[in-house]
């Protein structure tokens, strides 16, 4: 089929999911929606981040999308069990493959979880790990200064750092942690920085290639893969300043990545 899969996040963060989509599935077009306008959704309310997110669902929908990705951790958090109800498309989102990942990846079943305050007050990613494995200990921290310094595109350098040491103070102090999942898909974007701050040996874990995983075996299973051997266009939306979301998507992609998508602006007051 040559619908494409629809994206959504509350910023800029799910073109991490976006880029490894692309790179995993070179055929799919791709519909990108990201919120800048209202980001971040990690303060605000679990009614609020339900209406943002079916807004953008909408918007989507009357793009005639075959898949919907929630490549947002707290959308993903507070929605996905509505919209796979009512939603009659597949629909997947970052939490459970997350989960996934960070269990293949510790030793001694001693998970670290980051992420904003919404995503964390759910315990969503506590469930989906015990779900997996019982035995899992969990330690969870809200770090509700990274997106808005994403969302400005700063990534790195010593204010970058600064801000990511003094928010990871209480994750560095539990030596028994062997894995940090990065739970917002904002922070694979500052994933060097983490790293510098918690050192080599923490396995950092970022959802975006098993997501992307998750979503080939979702298309093969749904019988709704591209066949089209045709190199897709891709189009990338978003609700606020385009200029800052530009400049940051031409950071995560290559040149080449750049050359087949389009950018524009997308008001969702009008769906």
């Amino acid at each position: 089929m040559e619908q494409p899969i629809g994206v959504i996040d509350s910023g800029v963060g799910g073109l991490t999911v976006v880029h490894e989509l692309m790179r995993q599935l070179p055929k799919e077009p791709l519909i990108y929606l990201g919120d800048t306008e209202r980001c971040p959704y990690g303060p605000r309310t679990e009614e609020e981040v339900k209406q943002f997110t079916w807004e953008m669902v909408h918007f989507l929908l009357e793009k005639n999308i075959k898949m919907l990705v929630i490549a947002c951790n707290t959308a993903t958090a507070f929605t996905i069990k509505d919209l796979h109800e009512k939603l009659d498309i597949p629909v997947i989102g970052v939490i459970k493959p997350g989960a996934r990942a960070a269990i293949k990846s510790t030793e001694n079943d001693y998970i670290g979880i980051i992420g904003t305050e919404g995503t964390v007050r759910s315990e969503a990613y506590s469930y989906a790990l015990r779900q997996i494995k019982s035995e899992i200990e969990v330690l969870s921290l809200a770090c509700p200064a990274f997106v808005p310094m994403v969302e400005k595109g700063l990534l790195d350098g010593p204010e970058a750092k600064q801000v990511v040491e003094k928010a990871l103070v209480p994750i560095i102090e539990h030596d028994k942690m062997d894995t940090l999942i990065l739970g917002c898909t904002h922070y694979p974007l500052l994933k060097d920085t983490i790293q510098e701050v918690v050192g080599e040996e923490i396995k950092v874990i970022s959802s975006s290639e098993e997501t992307a995983r998750e979503t080939s075996t979702t298309l093969d299973i749904h019988q709704i893969a591209n066949d089209n051997g045709q190199m897709p266009l891709h189009q990338f939306y978003a609700t606020g300043d385009l200029e800052i979301f530009i400049d940051i998507t031409q950071k995560i992609f290559k040149d080449s990545q750049f050359e087949v998508l389009t950018i524009k602006h997308a008001d969702l007051q009008a769906v």
